[in-house]
């Protein structure tokens, strides 16, 4: 994979540049696993806004993905490598020996033609999903589950993988791609390899009508805003945000920590990230 340039023709393509998707499968989306994303605008069901900049995108269709992998011991072969519009990562297809089709998240170096496999029993190779309790020490893994056999949660975007370090009494312990090292259920599922499309995270938008036609509307700065729309504004001149920064409904908004001291899942965490 490379970073496609444009030349500069127009003033939205002097610095724009996209991920060159020569290589990707020309076909369309699978009917039968896909379907038409409902738009919301970032509105509830009495129509007020709940998340702020969203609104205004393209039609899109939602590719099913298979986030369970629980086809275990039947040999898959990857008859397509394609776009996903909904996410950062691209997705192949693969086709069951016993005939069923699913979409999964394709791994760096994932080829078409290529045979992948889901199981205990299965290979520790690029692909192929297994139960943490049965990959070694200092494996490369996305697509990790939380619960096990609940679907992968963890590690899905464009170039992440996480890293079994070793297992400590009933726990597998997993450096997350932030930096926490984290306890898991050894039966929880991961999939081995680093997720593709890892120049996602270079690519230059360009102009702002990209941006909108992927559903994400105009971010105002507090400090620009009426002292009536945010805590930031009003002032003469550039007044800045202040001593004590604020979200738009007057929270502390720089350094205040969030995560709740009684949380379930705080005993899971072996090691915080480097703040």
């Amino acid at each position: 994979m490379a970073i496609k340039k444009y030349r500069p023709i127009t003033a939205g393509l002097r610095f724009a540049s996209r991920v060159d998707s020569a290589w990707l499968s020309k076909k369309r989306p699978e009917k039968s696993l896909s379907y038409i994303l409902p738009k919301n605008s970032g509105r509830n069901a009495e129509g007020k806004v709940t998340t702020r900049h969203q609104g205004a995108r393209e039609k899109r269709f939602l590719r099913s993905i298979d986030w369970n992998r629980n086809k275990d011991g039947v040999i898959a072969k990857v008859d397509a490598i394609e776009y996903d519009p909904n996410r950062t990562s691209n997705i192949a297809l693969l086709q069951y020996a016993d005939g069923e089709k699913r979409y999964i998240l394709a791994t760096e170096g994932m080829t078409v033609g290529q045979t992948i496999m889901s199981g205990e029993a299965a290979p520790v190779t690029p692909g192929n999903c297994l139960p943490l309790s049965a990959i070694p020490v200092g494996t490369p893994v996305h697509n990790l589950e939380i619960f096990p056999g609940k679907g992968a949660q963890m590690v899905r975007s464009a170039g992440a993988m996480a890293i079994v370090m070793g297992f400590e009494d009933v726990f597998a312990l997993v450096k997350l791609p932030s930096g926490e090292i984290r306890r898991f259920d050894p039966a929880c599922r991961a999939t081995v390899g680093q997720l593709g499309n890892v120049d996602w995270k270079n690519i230059v938008f360009g102009k702002a009508g990209r941006k909108r036609h992927m559903g994400i509307r105009p971010t105002v700065r507090g400090t620009a805003q009426n002292p009536r729309s945010h805590p930031h504004g009003g002032g003469e001149g550039r007044s800045g945000e202040g001593m004590h920064p604020k979200t738009p409904w007057g929270k502390p908004a720089r350094g205040k920590r969030t995560r709740n001291k009684t949380k379930y899942s705080n005993m899971l965490i072996a090691q915080r990230r480097k703040s």
